[in-house]
């Protein structure tokens, strides 16, 4: 089955159909985010420090970072914010970018294999991105629209991420290196939009054998209660085959619906991770050992009998 490899100088990270689900941070964004964009267009990092520090310790195992601020210097800011992330935490990081001078900029000061996001199915993205990932020996995430747009059709889009993946080979580039985004709509206002995911996601996984991401939060949006939504959509796509997504690992639900799916599709043997990650510390007696839970000690309740 297909791995792919994304790498920061000192730590792996391995997305896979048989392997657990991969989180990937998606707080240092400034799209909508008026105070982060305005702090990272005056040079000022410490909101990015603090977003990637406490989203790995919430669970991600990779950071997406953008630097899509207008009328900047996004290839600058960018490079930045990868160098200081990359300073501060070993998880591999996705570099994040609509322009492709901004993409080689994050490459070359990246430490590891990157992980490009993204490249479309339009011919002149294609010939500009590609190249610089094979370049710099990078995976890249294939978003399944082209020049005619997203369509609500999902053989549609499966035939753009099939054109994608064959032009990524043709550059030298594995599939295993490919990661296509099937494209979440708002459920909201398109009823059948996770359906359509679930239905593409599989074909992803059975037919082009590719690994799958997506910004797993576009499905609630405008939806209130929007964790709800998202946890469900996640468990229900991890069961299809998707295997990372690009989403925020300080909502716990998010977190525990991911682990929890791991723990059901077997990708978390003997529940190893689930239960380092949520189990109960056991209770402190008065001289500060540890005292012994109600099933260890004390007596157990026993069950009615019938009487006769």
């Amino acid at each position: 089955m297909t791995d792919t490899v994304i790498s920061s100088a000192t730590r792996e990270i391995v997305i896979g159909f048989n392997r657990p689900f991969v989180i990937i941070g998606e707080r240092i964004n400034p799209t909508g985010r008026k105070i982060l964009a305005a702090e990272m267009a005056a040079g000022n990092f410490s909101r990015v420090e603090s977003d990637a520090l406490a989203q790995v310790l919430a669970g991600a195992h990779m950071l997406d970072v953008n630097a899509g601020i207008p009328l900047v210097d996004e290839p600058a800011i960018l490079a930045k914010a990868i160098q200081l992330v990359q300073s501060i935490t070993d998880v591999p990081l996705a570099i994040d970018s609509s322009i492709v001078a901004a993409l080689a900029a994050g490459l070359a000061v990246y430490k590891g294999k990157a992980l490009v996001n993204s490249v479309t199915g339009e011919e002149d993205r294609l010939e500009t991105v590609l190249p610089l990932v094979k370049k710099y020996g990078a995976a890249v995430v294939a978003i399944s629209n082209d020049e005619t747009g997203i369509s609500e059709d999902p053989d549609v889009r499966f035939e753009v991420a099939k054109k994608i993946v064959h032009r990524a080979m043709d550059y030298g580039i594995p599939a295993s290196d490919v990661i296509v985004d099937p494209l979440v709509m708002p459920i909201g206002a398109i009823n059948q939009a996770g359906v359509q995911v679930m239905r593409l996601v599989r074909r992803l996984k059975d037919e082009l054998k590719v690994n799958t991401t997506c910004g797993a939060s576009n499905i609630s949006f405008g939806l209130p209660a929007r964790d709800g939504i998202n946890s469900a959509f996640l468990t229900m796509a991890i069961a299809s085959g998707l295997t990372s997504a690009i989403t925020n690992p300080l909502h716990g639900d998010i977190v525990r619906a991911c682990m929890g799916a791991d723990v059901m599709m077997g990708h978390d043997p003997d529940c190893a991770r689930y239960i380092r990650r949520f189990r109960e510390a056991p209770p402190v007696a008065a001289d500060g050992t540890e005292g012994r839970g109600r099933r260890e000690g004390g007596h157990r309740r026993r069950p009615p009998t019938n009487p006769v």
